[in-house]
């Protein structure tokens, strides 16, 4: 598929899809303090609509940004870049 230059695109590893056509993706990026220096992990999870329900727990994914599909969920699943063992 071919996403639009405009829209957000992230990778991130699937920790739940026990919902229909929807899987909780966690995103992790690394940041450093502005003041310290110190490197910080930060974290987010989101909700990525999964059309065929092929996404497996520990799968990384590509995910991109779209418009509002339910009350929390804001993402599509692009592709699935790595599957889990298991």
């Amino acid at each position: 598929m071919s996403i639009s230059a405009n829209r957000k695109t992230r990778v991130g590893i699937v920790v739940n899809n026990k919902m229909d056509k929807t899987a909780t993706v966690l995103i992790e990026r690394l940041v450093e303090h502005p003041l310290y220096r110190k490197v910080i992990k930060r974290r987010m999870k989101v909700l990525a609509h999964d059309e065929s329900n092929n996404c497996r727990i520990g799968d990384r994914v590509r995910i991109y940004e779209t418009r509002p599909l339910s009350k929390r969920k804001r993402w599509k699943i692009d592709e699935i870049i790595e599957r889990s063992e298991g």
